[in-house]
Protein backbone atom coordinates (compact mmCIF):
# COMPACT_ATOMS: atom_id res chain seq x y z
CA UNK A 1 0.00 0.00 0.00
CA UNK A 2 1.14 3.41 -0.62
CA UNK A 3 -0.11 6.72 1.12
CA UNK A 4 0.22 10.32 0.48
CA UNK A 5 -1.08 13.49 2.09
CA UNK A 6 -2.58 16.00 -0.17
CA UNK A 7 -0.80 19.68 1.59
CA UNK A 8 -3.13 21.66 -0.15
CA UNK A 9 -5.96 19.64 1.85
CA UNK A 10 -4.26 18.95 5.33
CA UNK A 11 -5.43 21.05 8.23
CA UNK A 12 -2.72 19.86 10.65
CA UNK A 13 -5.55 18.65 12.64
CA UNK A 14 -2.90 15.89 13.67
CA UNK A 15 -5.11 12.79 14.02
CA UNK A 16 -3.11 11.23 11.45
CA UNK A 17 0.38 11.52 13.60
CA UNK A 18 -1.20 10.30 16.53
CA UNK A 19 -2.95 7.60 15.06
CA UNK A 20 -0.16 6.23 13.12
CA UNK A 21 3.19 7.84 13.70
CA UNK A 22 5.06 5.20 12.45
CA UNK A 23 3.73 6.67 8.66
CA UNK A 24 2.70 9.99 9.38
CA UNK A 25 4.98 13.63 10.87
CA UNK A 26 4.80 16.60 10.43
CA UNK A 27 7.07 18.60 8.06
CA UNK A 28 8.95 21.57 7.58
CA UNK A 29 5.77 23.64 6.72
CA UNK A 30 3.97 22.13 9.91
CA UNK A 31 1.61 20.02 7.69
CA UNK A 32 1.74 15.99 8.07
CA UNK A 33 2.78 14.04 5.44
CA UNK A 34 3.89 10.09 4.83
CA UNK A 35 7.32 9.34 6.05
CA UNK A 36 7.21 5.61 4.45
CA UNK A 37 7.06 4.71 0.06
CA UNK A 38 5.42 1.87 1.32
CA UNK A 39 3.23 1.31 4.12
CA UNK A 40 3.98 -2.29 5.79
CA UNK A 41 1.51 -4.45 5.80
CA UNK A 42 1.44 -4.78 9.69
CA UNK A 43 0.58 -0.47 9.63
CA UNK A 44 -2.33 -0.74 6.67
CA UNK A 45 -5.01 -1.06 8.85
CA UNK A 46 -3.73 1.99 10.96
CA UNK A 47 -3.32 4.15 7.76
CA UNK A 48 -7.15 3.23 6.23
CA UNK A 49 -7.92 4.54 10.05
CA UNK A 50 -6.33 7.67 9.99
CA UNK A 51 -7.29 8.28 6.07
CA UNK A 52 -10.64 7.14 7.07
CA UNK A 53 -10.97 9.84 10.51
CA UNK A 54 -9.15 12.80 8.29
CA UNK A 55 -11.77 15.67 8.37
CA UNK A 56 -10.21 17.07 5.13
CA UNK A 57 -9.75 14.07 3.48
CA UNK A 58 -6.24 14.67 2.74
CA UNK A 59 -4.77 11.45 3.34
CA UNK A 60 -5.19 8.85 -0.17
CA UNK A 61 -3.96 5.78 -0.20
CA UNK A 62 -3.58 2.53 -3.11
Amino acid sequence: MKVSVSQDLCISCGLCVSNCPEVFDWNDEEKAEATVDEVPEDLEDCVQDSANSCPTEAIETD
